[in-house]
């Protein structure tokens, strides 16, 4: 499913962030980055304001297409690697089993993520989930040292099983 299609027949309302929330999304990244010695670039702050304004998960080609605006679109390896760039600073998180990138608004680095997933509209909300430190201590318990911790659901949302 493409980025805006849906796979029902009712109206969809996604809730990105727009105007003096975008720009102080994006000032609360930049400010992230500089207090981690990182930088936020260009392409990837033009990613994140990709993400944040759309409010859903967004696959990579249509942030590419997307990228330029008006102009061209950009070349894939300057959004993946922007994209890259926003994951491994908790900016972004990757669904994978849409193939699709979300912006994260959480700023606990490293923290165990969720995604509830509506399988009509797309529609996606991240939480923390009770069940991460289990995991964390389960990995322990087998030798394994967790960096993260990401879990899918999916399902319908309350707008959409009402429709």
């Amino acid at each position: 499913m493409a980025h805006g299609e849906t796979s029902c027949g009712h109206d969809h309302h996604h809730h990105g962030v727009a105007g003096a929330a975008l720009a102080a999304e994006l000032a609360a990244a930049e400010a992230r980055c500089v207090a981690a010695d990182q930088r936020l670039t260009a392409p990837r702050r033009r990613v994140l304001e990709q993400l944040l304004e759309a409010g859903q998960p967004v696959k990579a080609y249509d942030l590419i297409s997307t990228f330029g605006g008006e102009g061209p679109p950009a070349k894939p390896p300057t959004v993946y690697r922007a994209l890259d760039f926003l994951e491994k600073q908790g900016f972004a998180h990757r669904i994978e089993s849409l193939n699709a990138y979300v912006a994260c608004r959480k700023e606990a680095d490293g923290h165990a993520a969720a995604f509830l997933i509506c399988d009509c509209c797309g529609a996606t909300r991240e939480i923390e989930p009770a069940a991460s430190a289990e995991i964390i201590a389960a990995g322990a318990a087998a030798g394994y040292a967790l960096t993260g911790v990401t879990i899918e659901a999916h399902g319908l949302c309350a707008d959409c099983r009402g429709a």
